[in-house]
């Protein structure tokens, strides 16, 4: 029997401020050899993170292991010294996080981050390292590694971004990888071509890895075994096919189900809260980003704007916003002609149109409490304030399904779904006709973006708002929206009715976005690898 690289047994990680009566982890035990895969899921708060820090022999400020042990190679990770377990990390144990962006230093080019650790614990020359980053990168699909590597961050796109860190956590040839949502932030079509980097540089360097996500079908495609984590808890572990295919726990068959979003019906009125009319924009470089966009959105409705990063949505977002004035074309809300810049709109202009952004961690501030974020809104739009201001942000808080009590509270206090309701109610507060929803459940697990997603619509119903939905995710396309425009490379190639959209015959582009959706099957990458489909240059990261 082969010996075991990882062991984690009886664990369990709580706060250093109770006396762990609730912990983050609680009792896990899982072991893994080396070339084998575990798959970590469970919703936001479960311990997926802390349980793949764990395995570095860190956690977070605030917390610490209560009880178990964490056996690297046979070693006991905690009972080594701070500096040894260092040299560890970054060695022969290394770390792939959700956002690269936020990862790599923007002042170093990329190849001096890649091959840094190698160089300095002295496991390669200068030469050596360089000469493995290159192989790595050529391996991840990256294109000219030579080239590449002299490029700052700031100027490749996300999924770039992405395979270089990966890149970076396998040049010092690691025995374990821990990746913790790596491709959470990617769309549809990157997030396919990295999943399959990724499988192929850990087959390659033939090291262990934790694979820690939200997406069962992503996990489903890479993992050998599973493990479903629930309020720091093991609910269910075994072979990724027993997991998928006969879930025992209710809670499994829950994340199962999140995944099969059910079609909602949305009355078919007919008049116009805005119409985009020919819009072609450029930034800086005098570079079209978009070409001739036309779109339109009815009261009530739910348009979904579609296509990989690079493709202009967010910049059609800009656009509407009047945070970005395009070179030709119009922009009509609710009839009226609106400046292209925000600062020449009318009040009432500014007001009916509302976003809700992506990453709510960075849309909050941190430094203000939710009655703070929520009331802001409030006073500008409709002059409330004291107890009036407070009893209308409390009505904002239970319309988004919070308990007022959170008022008090700062975002870094609440959960992903939490602070993402924040969100929806301060757009709330300006009572809007329109909302440009940007991404707004793709850095959420499946059951709370779900929640996310069923509160929008309840909203929709009750007040009549229209969405224009911003997304890559066409498994919610197919749920929420009535109309859906697909964008690729800044112009639109396909565009009415979603069920004919997203409906055979298709156009290239939209056969390619269609089948790169992962699906809850065993060997579905494998299948999708082997269906001959023509690997897609990577358009620059605009949209």
């Amino acid at each position: 029997m082969t010996k075991p690289l990882l062991e984690i047994q009886n664990l369990s990680i709580g706060s250093t401020n109770t006396s762990g009566a609730s912990s983050i982890v609680a009792d896990i035990s899982f072991s893994l050899e080396k070339g084998k895969v575990l798959g970590l899921i469970g919703e936001s708060g479960a311990g997926k993170s802390t349980l793949g820090l764990a395995a570095l022999g860190y956690v977070r400020p605030g917390l610490a292991i209560k009880s178990g042990a964490i056996l690297f190679d046979g070693v006991s990770l905690l009972s080594l010294s701070d500096d040894d377990r260092r040299r560890l990390r970054g060695n022969r144990i290394t770390y792939v996080a959700q956002s690269a962006g936020a990862s790599f230093n923007p002042a170093y080019r990329l190849r001096e981050q890649i091959t840094e650790s190698s160089i300095r614990s002295g496991l390669a020359s200068p030469d050596q390292a360089n000469a493995r980053a290159n192989e790595l990168m050529h391996l991840l699909g990256l294109p000219d590694p030579i080239r590449f590597g002299d490029k700052f961050p700031h100027q490749v796109s996300g999924g770039q971004l992405q395979r270089a860190m990966t890149a970076m956590a396998l040049c010092s040839s690691p025995d374990l990888v821990v990746l913790d949502e790596p491709t959470t932030a990617l769309d549809v079509t990157t997030q396919i071509e990295v999943l399959k980097a990724i499988r192929d540089a850990i087959n390659y360097a033939g090291a262990a890895a934790l694979y820690i996500s939200h997406d069962l079908a992503v996990v489903t495609q890479i993992a050998d075994e599973i493990m479903v984590l629930r309020h720091g808890k093991s609910v269910e572990h075994g072979p990724v096919a027993g997991i998928v295919q006969e879930p025992a726990h209710e809670y499994t068959r829950k994340l199962v189900a999140a995944s099969r979003l059910e079609r909602q019906s949305q009355p078919g009125l007919d008049a116009s809260v805005l119409a985009v009319s020919g819009i072609t924009a450029a930034y800086a470089d005098g570079r079209p980003v978009l070409t001739d966009i036309s779109l339109e959105i009815r009261v009530g409705e739910t348009a979904a704007l579609v296509g990989e990063s690079g493709s202009g949505k967010s910049t059609l977002g800009r656009v509407i916003n009047g945070l970005l004035p395009p070179l030709k074309g119009t922009v009509r809300f609710k009839g009226e002609h609106v400046h292209a810049r925000t600062a020449k709109r009318s009040f009432e202009q500014r007001r009916l149109l509302q976003t809700i952004h992506q990453m709510p961690d960075t849309a909050l501030n941190p430094r203000h409490s939710v009655e703070e974020i929520v009331g802001r809104p409030v006073t500008l739009y409709e002059g409330l304030r004291g107890d009036s201001r407070r009893r209308r942000v409390n009505e904002l808080l239970a319309q988004v399904e919070l308990d007022p009590s959170l008022a008090n509270r700062y975002p870094r206090s609440l959960s992903g779904g939490q602070k993402q309701r924040v969100c929806i109610a301060r757009a709330l507060a300006a009572r809007p006709h329109l909302i440009i929803c940007d991404e707004p459940t793709s850095a959420l697990d499946p059951l709370v973006a779900k929640d996310i997603l069923a509160l929008l619509l309840r909203l929709q119903r009750e007040s009549g708002i229209a969405y224009l939905f911003i997304t890559h995710d066409l498994n919610i396309v197919r749920s929420i929206a009535t109309r859906v425009t697909i964008l690729h490379v800044g112009k639109v190639v396909r565009w009415g009715e979603t069920e004919e959209v997203l409906s055979p015959p298709f156009d290239p582009y939209t056969e390619r976005l269609v089948n790169a959706v992962p699906k809850i099957e065993v060997g579905w990458l494998g299948r999708h690898e082997k269906g001959g489909r023509k690997k897609h240059p990577q358009a620059s990261e605009l949209g």
